[in-house]
Order: structure tokens, then sequence, then C-alpha cells
């Protein structure tokens, strides 16, 4: 049953763009945060978080019950000119990678309100190929090579991201708190170029703020986080604390359509250690920045959004640069009966 303080809560986010904006916000919370194998820091260049999961609407409230979140994403990436990384316990120089993933995001969304806030909860399963391939993988600390223009591709499952969050509105301002834990299933075998899973447990914690003008319908979101890595146990090496902050900004041309821009800074705040972290600390950063556009649409008798957004990376460090593109589908199931 829909209580009134949800009905509130509701209410004060409908205005000239209200129901087009709470249905919106449906897709704020993607908890995307797979393995982003093209975005190779951390062991392998390869960080829990990421970047650019987050984006417009993100605090906003949403539709009490259940949503389809799914989202196909694209992503290439490269590292030339003698950038070494650790992957799989082998040493690898010269890294080209793609991938081609799709997530499934279950979210179901709370009438009753949590301390005040409107609850969520939501499940990223993946799956996709990975292709990669290196100018040479060696051995350490002599630099032997074991092998030249090696390449790997692997099809399979990624590992599991649950999320639960709280959202809170006051007029124009919405403020969102996260949290987000890794269960490592996914696939991987020690020795590969190419692995969906990352072989370790994980926790983010997080907050962002939405700035929401319904009346000239224009937006601000930024979500920042950290993430805690637990050890590689196959490869003895523990990646370090990570930061990370999403955001977007659009302007509704009208009620179906927004356009805006997306961007997103990575940065680890700590050093990789353990015994297998043979390239040292390995701390690493990348920030991105592209366009976005999203269209609200009728599927059957239910309202649906389709968004496209894009990123290009700059400023990399111990991270391949490249570029990544999303495109995502959020379908409501049903609400909580009234």
């Amino acid at each position: 049953m829909k209580t009134a303080r949800t009905q509130n809560l509701v209410a004060v986010a409908l205005n000239r763009y209200g129901d087009l904006l709470a249905r919106l916000a449906l897709v704020g919370p993607l908890a995307c945060a797979v393995v982003s194998p093209p975005a190779l820091a951390d062991e392998g260049g390869v960080s829990v978080w990421l970047p650019g999961q987050f984006g417009s609407l993100a605090a906003a409230p949403g539709e009490p019950g259940w949503s389809l979140p799914m989202v196909y994403y694209h992503a290439s990436a490269d590292a030339s000119g003698g950038a070494d990384f650790e992957i799989g316990g082998r040493i690898a120089g010269g890294l080209d990678a793609r991938a081609d993933l799709m997530l499934v995001v279950p979210t179901y969304t709370f009438a009753t309100p949590v301390w005040r806030g409107q609850a969520q909860f939501s499940m990223t399963t993946v799956a996709g190929k990975m292709d990669v391939s290196a100018e040479a993988t060696l051995t350490a600390p002599s630099g032997a090579v074991l092998s030249r223009n090696a390449s790997d591709s692997l099809t399979g499952l990624g590992d599991l991201f649950p999320m639960a969050s709280l959202r809170w509105n006051d007029g124009n301002h919405n403020w969102l708190s996260y949290t987000q834990i890794g269960v490592p299933v996914g696939s991987y075998q020690v020795g590969r170029l190419a692995n969906l899973g990352l072989n370790h447990g994980s926790a983010d914690v997080g907050g962002g703020y939405t700035y929401l003008n319904q009346k000239a319908g224009r937006e601000f979101s930024a979500v920042a986080g950290v993430t805690y890595n637990f050890e590689n146990h196959d490869t003895n090496y523990r990646s370090g604390v990570d930061g990370h902050l999403d955001w977007g900004a659009s302007q509704f041309l009208s009620e179906q359509l927004h356009v805006g821009l997306v961007g997103y800074f990575y940065n680890q705040l700590s050093g990789d250690s353990g015994s297998g972290a043979r390239l040292g600390d390995f701390k690493s950063r990348v920030n991105g920045i592209g366009p976005q556009i999203g269209y609200l649409f009728k599927m059957g008798d239910r309202q649906a959004y389709i968004n496209l957004k894009g990123y290009h990376e700059f400023d990399n460090k111990n991270r391949p640069e490249g570029w990544n593109v999303w495109l995502m589908l959020s379908v409501p199931l049903g609400t909580t009966k009234k």
C-alpha cells in the first residue's frame, strides 16, 4: 500500500515534467558495476566500478514497483607505447581490448518509506564477449618474453553486483546514498588475457545529488563513491581503494526528449599490494566525457525509456585509453497497488 508519505514524495517531483521525470528516475541507479575489460587500473588495469554507470537523474525519486533496465555496452581501448599490465598472473604489454556486454538489471522500488526516503534494490547480471590482444606477454622480474602478438577471446558471464539505495526529495533538490557488493562468480581463469570475472569480492559506498528544475526542464546530477577490493587469492593481488565521480547534465526539449552531456572522473586512491603486485602500487586514473540523448515512449499501455550516451576517455595513467558507448532501455514491469 502506498503511504501518504510516499505520495507526498512523488507529488513534490510532479510538476511540468513530473510524470516524465518520475519514470526516467527508474533508470538513474543502474547498478552496472561489472568488470570493464577495455577500460583496463587495479589488477590488469580492471576496476570493479564501471565509470559512467550513473548519469542524469541519478538521485531523483522513482515509481514504486518493478522495472527492468537493460544495457548494451560497447567499449574499445588500447595501451600501446610499452605500457605493461599484470593480467591473470602474467605481465602483458601493448594491450588492445574490445568488449560487447549485455547488462540486465532487475530493480525494485519500495512504496513504504525507509528513514523518510525511497528505498530501492537492484541486481546487475552481465553476459557478453571480450577480445584482448597483447604485443608481448612477459615473466617478471627478468622480463623474459613468453609470447609475442598474443590474443584471447572469451564469451561468458560476469560477476553479480547487488545494490541497495535510498533517495530523498525536497523540491528541486534530491539526494542519494547507495551500497554495492561485488560477488565473484563470473568467468575467470588464471593466465588468460580475457576474463569477464574479477575473481575477488568488493564493496562500494557512495552518495549523490540531483538538481532538478522542473519548470525549466533542466537538471544536473553527480554521484561519488569509493571502492574497497578484497584479495584475488589465485594471484595474491589486492587492488587499492578507488575513488570515482559520475555526472550528467541535460535539457528537456519536450516532455519526451532530452539532450545533454555526461562524464566521469576515476582515480585510484591507494596502491595495489600483495606478493602478486609485481608492477608496484600501479595507481591509475582516467576521465571521460561525451554526449547523451534520451526519449520516453509507449510500450503497450506503459511508458518506457531509451537512452544513448558515449564517452571519450583522456588523461589516463596505468589504464588503457579509449571510448565506450551505452544503449539503455528501461521497461517498467508494474507498480505497487494503491
